[in-house]
């Protein structure tokens, strides 16, 4: 997963994955497929380690701004933690979508990876909705894709080197933009 992470799928070779997981190449092959298969493995992995935590904290909780609030900001540690690849390894693989560069099978998982995260935040807003925690008529939808290229912008800034600290003032702006 870490070398994907770091490298995303074309600059990744199967020498390296092989190193990463102690295996010799034709055990790798034997135990994950192809390539494509170790990367969606690998993807689905970061998914439950790296992403839904997060996604499940917004969930619990009770009030929304607090919610994404703590949702970004623990987000924003992850992305910019120095002991990890950096970024976002969703946002990293998602810049060779369209390119031509992925097989269709991991380009059709990234955007998978991107709806579920999606469909959380619009899932919670729409809960804050129902609560009058947000006004009716809000735009949901609107309001998720805001949020999650929030969390994009925030990934590829990490990916750069921007320190955590730095991460803040977009978190703080970002919540200004929930309706009241």
């Amino acid at each position: 997963m870490a070398v994907f992470w770091s490298h995303g799928y074309d600059a990744t070779s199967m020498a390296e994955l092989a190193a990463a997981t102690g295996l010799n190449k034709p055990s790798l092959y034997a135990a994950f497929g192809d390539k494509a298969q170790l990367f969606r493995q690998a993807l689905a992995r970061y998914a439950q380690t790296q992403a839904e935590p997060h996604l499940r904290a917004l969930a619990r909780e009770p009030d929304v701004r607090a919610a994404i609030q703590g949702f970004l900001a623990s987000m924003a540690d992850v992305l910019a933690d120095p002991a990890r690849p950096g970024g976002c390894f969703i946002v990293n693989a998602t810049a060779a979508c369209g390119t031509g560069d992925l097989p269709d099978s991991v380009e059709a998982a990234v955007h998978q990876a991107h709806a579920i995260s999606r469909e959380a935040v619009r899932q919670r807003l729409a809960q804050a909705e129902r609560q009058g925690q947000l006004p009716a008529g809000t735009a949901l939808d609107a309001l998720a894709d805001f949020l999650l290229t929030v969390v994009a912008g925030m990934a590829v800034r990490a990916k750069a080197g921007t320190p955590r600290a730095a991460l803040d003032p977009v978190i703080a702006l970002a919540l200004g933009a929930i309706p009241r």
